[in-house]
Order: C-alpha cells, then sequence, then structure tokens
C-alpha cells in the first residue's frame, strides 16, 4: 500500500481559495476572473497574490479579508500580496466565468487585445470615430443594445439597455 503524504499549505490553499466567490458579482471566484493569481511560500509564511481589475477597485480591501477570514478558518496563516504588473486584463478570465455573468445577467466582455506575455505594456487610445462592438443582451440575446451610461453597478461596468426586451443590464467591459 503506497503512503501518500498529507497535501502542502500551499494546496491547502490553492484548494480552498478555488472557491472564494468576489464580493460584488457573486456568481464567479477570484480565480474564474483572473483576480487570484498565485499562492506560495514567502519569506513570512503563505502569500496570496491578488491583481486588481483596475486601479482603485473598492473590492480589493474586502478580498484580501475574505482570503485571510478563509485561510485563518482552516489553519492557514498567509498574507495578500497585490500585484499590478502585469495589469490585470478581461482576458485572464475564463470561459466559465464568462458564462457566469452572461447567466447572472452581466454582458460578459469581448476579448481585448492583450500585449505578449513578456512584453512592455502598452498604452492604447481608442479613436473617438471608432464603432464599439456590438454587446448581446444576456437576457434575451439580442444585438439590438445601446449604452446608456459609460459606467454602470460598478466602474468596471458600463450600463445598457436592451432595445429588444427593453431590460437594462450591466456590461463588463474589457481591459
Amino acid at each position: 500500500m503506497a503512503l501518500t503524504s498529507p497535501p502542502t499549505d500551499v494546496a491547502r490553499a490553492w484548494n480552498l481559495l478555488e472557491a472564494l466567490s468576489d464580493p460584488e458579482i457573486p456568481v464567479v471566484t477570484l480565480r474564474e476572473l483572473g483576480i487570484l493569481r498565485d499562492v506560495r511560500e514567502g519569506p513570512q509564511g503563505l502569500e496570496v497574490v491578488i491583481t486588481p481589475t483596475y486601479s482603485g477597485c473598492p473590492a480589493m480591501g474586502q478580498i484580501e479579508d475574505d482570503v485571510k477570514a478563509l485561510l485563518q478558518a482552516h489553519g492557514l496563516q498567509g498574507s495578500v500580496v497585490t500585484q499590478l504588473a502585469p495589469a490585470w486584463t478581461t482576458d485572464w478570465m475564463t470561459e466559465a466565468a464568462k458564462d457566469k455573468l452572461r447567466a447572472y445577467g452581466i454582458a460578459p466582455p469581448h476579448a481585448c487585445a492583450s500585449t505578449p506575455s513578456g512584453a512592455a505594456n502598452v498604452v492604447q487610445f481608442a479613436s473617438r470615430s471608432a464603432k464599439p462592438a456590438v454587446v448581446n443582451c444576456p437576457q434575451c440575446g439580442s444585438a439590438n443594445t445601446t449604452e446608456t451610461s459609460h459606467f454602470g453597478s460598478t466602474a468596471c461596468k458600463a450600463l445598457y439597455r436592451c432595445l429588444a426586451c427593453m431590460e437594462p443590464f450591466d456590461y463588463f467591459k474589457p481591459y
């Protein structure tokens, strides 16, 4: 009979954190959104690396508290490290996260042109005449939608309205 060693603290932390949901959108996990970047052994113990969706995201304090509380509840001690580079992009979201957003009534982001891994961050400016991508309604699927406010329930989302079913909805803006 082969003996298996108990999981390491890093493996235990990953398993616990896999299910930790975003405080603003509870149907998706931090891992699915791409916010949870790494769990590693640091000089002072476990380090959980997170990247905010955008600078000044008000949920980051709650996310840090939730991570620490979850680890502590399971006998693990750890710190949270906020990593700003590379900057978070909606391309880090899993397809499962996008499906869950749509089912929750939030239109998921379109893919954006991320810089290749290891490349320097590039600032891109949008042309005022550029036509925005079509945002389909998460309720009825119609492409007949219009942006009513560039900022929705949070700064990372825009408020749209479907002209077919007349329902308002958030669109998670691509970054």
